[in-house]
C-alpha cells in the first residue's frame, strides 16, 4: 500500500518560514491531486491547500492565501507547502493527503475526498 511521509516541520519564530514536503513510498503512485490539512490542539482538522497533479490547479483556505504556497514535483510525486510569515496560530500538526480519482474543486477542501493520509508533522511557531 502507498504511504505518504511528511517532513520539514519544526520550531520557528513568528514571522519565519518553513517548507513542508510530502513524499509517497511503496508502489507507483499517480494521484489526481494532493492536499494539506492541519489540526491544532483542541480544534478540528482544517483544510489548508490542495493541488491537482496534471493541471497544477490550486485551492487555498482563505486564511492561508497569500502566505502559503502549495506546489508539486510531478517526477518524484512530492508535494510541498511553503509557509511564510508564520504566526503562533499556525501551530498545528500538518497532514498531507492524496486522492486517486477526479474530484471537483468544490470537493477538494473536504476531508472525505482523500484516500491516503500521512501521519503528520509538527509545526510550532513561537512568539
Amino acid at each position: 500500500q502507498v504511504q505518504l511521509v511528511e517532513s520539514g516541520g519544526g520550531l520557528v519564530q513568528a514571522g519565519g518560514s518553513l517548507r513542508l514536503s510530502c513524499a509517497p513510498s511503496g508502489r507507483t503512485f499517480n494521484p489526481y491531486g494532493m492536499g494539506w490539512f492541519r489540526q491544532a490542539p483542541g480544534k478540528e482538522r482544517e483544510f489548508v491547500a490542495a493541488i491537482t497533479w496534471i493541471t497544477g490547479s490550486t485551492l487555498y483556505a482563505d486564511s492561508m492565501k497569500g502566505r502559503f504556497t502549495i506546489s508539486r514535483d510531478s517526477t518524484s510525486g512530492t508535494m510541498y507547502l511553503q509557509m511564510n510569515a508564520l504566526k503562533p496560530e499556525d501551530t498545528a500538526v500538518y497532514y498531507c493527503a492524496a486522492f486517486r480519482y477526479r474530484a471537483g474543486s468544490d470537493n477538494m477542501w473536504r476531508i472525505t475526498t482523500y484516500d491516503y493520509w500521512g501521519q503528520g508533522t509538527q509545526v510550532t511557531v513561537s512568539s
